[in-house]
């Protein structure tokens, strides 16, 4: 009996808790802190976006079944044909350029889409077109037509930190300009997608389906990442989320701008994250790189010297702390782009050159597309 008397006392103060007072503007001289000011300031330049399509979908996988004399002679039922599914979906956006109307969202957010329809936090409805789609990143750029836009601050993502306060902006579930605070959680996580580039952010702020290609921004009011996945067992948030990193969504914005698609280079090698073992062996000072296992013949780092057994430590003075750091610099180039590639071998630092080539055809080789 004794042990129910706190939780009865912790009952009534919670439920007494709706009847204080609001919470003052300052105690004492000192002001309450607040996000809403930098929140009025930076939401402007997030949009929703809402996209309608066409799917096509095959109800069975034999191509006879494209036959329509082959489906009416075997009587096979319409349901076995391939479809055509309308959909309709949405998602956010961040305008990055608000003179020439370019808006960042996710790729998955416009896939399919023949008619984009960007809705702007005063009310305005604008049609969209893409500009260009970039699906191994998940980076896609629209363009609207329109006066008055607003755009956003870009931060540094390299300077990024785990315990950074961050907020996210969007529209989950329809719920236009929602904002939900957190923390930077992790950094460089990889495994969501493995056939994409990723160095995603991680963080505990709340994203929920409709945030895909919205804003997480810093205190500073600063674009950091571009909200694109959840981790989840429900389909709901449980403060697992990730963001692209805006230098990298920068990079390929700028690219899809420019070219109408990422055209990545190659160096040609396969390559291991150097492990503390590695490390010893090699005489390294400490688990940092990527250790080349195998040069493609013919490849931009054949010709420009590396060898197998390098460890290649940056790119274009850029630290390489991994493979997935090598991948990732490598994918946001271009073909014939040089790069300067930091290495040690035999334990002496060296530097060289390489120009990117176009994908060599190795066969269907694993680990050969950097």
């Amino acid at each position: 009996m004794k042990r129910a008397v706190p939780a009865l006392t912790l009952i009534v103060a919670v439920a007494a808790l709706p009847a204080l007072a609001g919470i003052p503007p300052a105690v004492g001289d000192t002001p309450v802190p607040s996000l809403a000011p930098m929140i009025r300031r930076v939401s402007p330049a997030v949009v929703n976006i809402a996209t309608r399509g066409t799917i096509h979908e095959r109800g069975a996988s034999n191509p006879l079944f494209d036959d329509p004399f082959f489906r009416r002679f075997f009587d096979v039922p319409p349901d076995a044909a391939p479809q055509d599914r309308s959909f309709q979906s949405a998602g956010s956006g961040v305008i990055f350029d608000a003179r020439r109307g370019y808006i960042v969202t996710n790729a998955h957010v416009v896939e399919n889409a023949s008619e984009i329809t960007v809705t702007l936090q005063d009310g305005r409805d604008l049609k969209a077109e893409v500009v260009g789609s970039d699906e191994p990143s998940d980076v896609a750029v629209l363009k609207v037509k329109a006066d008055g836009l607003a755009q956003i601050p870009l931060g540094d993502s390299a300077k990024a930190e785990v315990g950074d306060f961050v907020v996210a902006i969007g529209n989950p579930f329809g719920l236009q300009h929602t904002v939900t605070s957190g923390i930077i959680s992790g950094l460089s996580r990889t495994g969501i997608n493995p056939d994409g580039y990723e160095d995603f952010i991680q963080t505990d702020a709340s994203i929920n389906p409709g945030n895909s290609g919205g804003a997480l921004v810093n205190l500073r009011g600063e674009l950091i990442g571009i909200n694109t996945a959840i981790l989840s067992r429900t389909g709901g948030n449980i403060g697992i989320g990730f963001a692209i990193p805006v230098n990298m969504a920068h990079s390929v914005m700028e690219q899809l701008i420019r070219y109408g698609s990422v055209e990545r280079g190659q160096l040609g090698v396969s390559m291991y994250t150097v492990t503390p073992e590695i490390a010893h062996s090699l005489g390294l000072a400490g688990p940092v790189g990527a250790l080349v296992s195998q040069v493609l013949p013919g490849s931009a780092a054949d010709r420009a010297g590396v060898r197998t057994g390098d460890v290649i430590t940056a790119v274009n003075d850029q630290p390489v702390k991994s493979n997935t750091d090598l991948r990732n610099a490598i994918g946001l180039m271009r073909v014939g782009q040089p790069v300067e590639i930091g290495l040690m071998r035999d334990g002496r630092p060296l530097k060289v050159t390489a120009v990117l080539a176009a994908p060599l055809d190795t066969g269907g080789a694993a680990h050969t597309g950097r």
